[in-house]
């Protein structure tokens, strides 16, 4: 919840004033509604009603309403998904985390165990000339020093000049924010009834309608994440789809028009 407000500038108060043009996570929903538990004399009445927007809240143990999970079924499905043999640890993460944890598994079959990176250097990199290391496993440690970043080519490619141990290395990648500078994101118009835009930074993880679609107020058009938050991105009211301006995967900034409603 406080990710969210710092997200979109708000302050705490701002909640019950813009209460109806407010998207929020679905793990603020969930909470709110008590798939977490109870809290000691529950929430907030007024809050909570803003928050679930008509849903009601249970007043049972979240997981009396969890459904039977067949291990060794939901196992073959998704080394089938994934294209390889999984454990009980990948089964249980994915199980838990259905939506996020096959892009995790993509990044850990593409670029290994990065987690060996530290925090700051795997967000922000190095700057020329500072040296990490890291410990691969017991024993084995790369030391790694980034000499110099090469100009950016015509294909949007920069060649990376680095020493590996002590051994002179390059690598040339793609500049992935080449792409992001030239591209013009079309915003949401503000008042626009017909307009659905992005309520907060992220990952298109699903899009649940396409261009002629018929929706109904409350129907869940597109599903998002950021930062392991997933926020429904529901119809305000009935009408038909015009067009879809993401798919799933891409990535979306604060306010992009996502999906335009037939007038």
């Amino acid at each position: 919840m406080s990710m969210f407000l710092v997200k979109n500038n708000l302050e705490p108060e701002d909640v019950f004033t813009t209460k109806e043009d407010l998207a929020f996570p679905e793990s603020v929903v969930g909470m709110f509604k008590g798939m977490l538990g109870q809290p000691y004399q529950g929430w907030p009445e007024e809050l909570q009603k803003i928050i679930l927007k008509g849903e009601q809240p249970i007043t049972c143990r979240p997981g009396e309403l969890l459904e039977p999970v067949d291990f060794v079924e939901e196992k073959l499905k998704l080394e089938e998904k994934l294209g390889h043999r999984v454990d009980d640890r990948a089964l249980i993460s994915s199980i838990l985390y259905p939506n996020v944890y096959p892009e995790f598994d993509r990044h850990r079959q593409e670029f290994s165990d990065t987690s060996v990176i530290p925090t700051p250097i795997f967000f922000y990199g190095l700057e020329s000339g500072q040296e990490t290391s890291l410990d691969i496993e017991p024993g084995k440690t790369l030391i790694i020093k980034l000499n110099a970043v090469g100009k950016v080519q015509s294909d949007g490619t920069r060649a990376v000049y680095f020493e590996l141990n002590g051994n002179n290395r390059s690598v040339v990648i793609r500049d992935q924010s080449v792409q992001s500078d030239v591209a013009v994101r079309v915003k949401a118009e503000k008042g626009n009834h017909c307009h659905i835009a992005a309520p907060m930074p992220g990952k298109v993880l699903k899009v649940n309608v396409k261009s002629g679609d018929a929706i109904k107020a409350g129907d869940v058009l597109m599903v998002t994440e950021a930062m392991k938050m997933e926020t429904n991105i529901k119809a305000k009211a009935d009408g038909a789809v015009a067009d879809v301006k993401f798919k799933e995967g891409d990535k979306v900034e604060k306010e992009d028009l996502v999906i335009v409603l037939a007038e």
